[in-house]
């Protein structure tokens, strides 16, 4: 699943989320977006056989934008689009 999706469009159904995020040393700003994406919509780091029970691709979270957070070395806010 690619939770990093610079195209996607939010609707009015959407939950929008702003996070601060920093990256860890090599990490970019993209993948630590959507590993907050990925982490908040399946309540976890790791891979769970319920993950097979939903259809995560309509239900995950996205990650469709990354600024840097002004003033600030290695800090970005991430949003993240949630479907209903």
């Amino acid at each position: 699943l690619t939770y990093y999706t610079p195209d996607y469009e939010t609707k009015d159904t959407d939950i929008l989320a702003a996070f601060r995020v920093t990256p860890q040393p090599g990490v970019p700003p993209e993948e630590a977006g959507a590993a907050v994406a990925a982490e908040s919509s399946t309540g976890t780091w790791t891979t769970v056989w319920t993950d097979g029970l939903t259809s995560l691709d309509r239900y995950k979270g996205r990650c469709y934008h990354i600024e840097p957070v002004v003033g600030e070395d290695n800090q970005y806010i991430a949003y993240v689009a949630y479907p209903l």
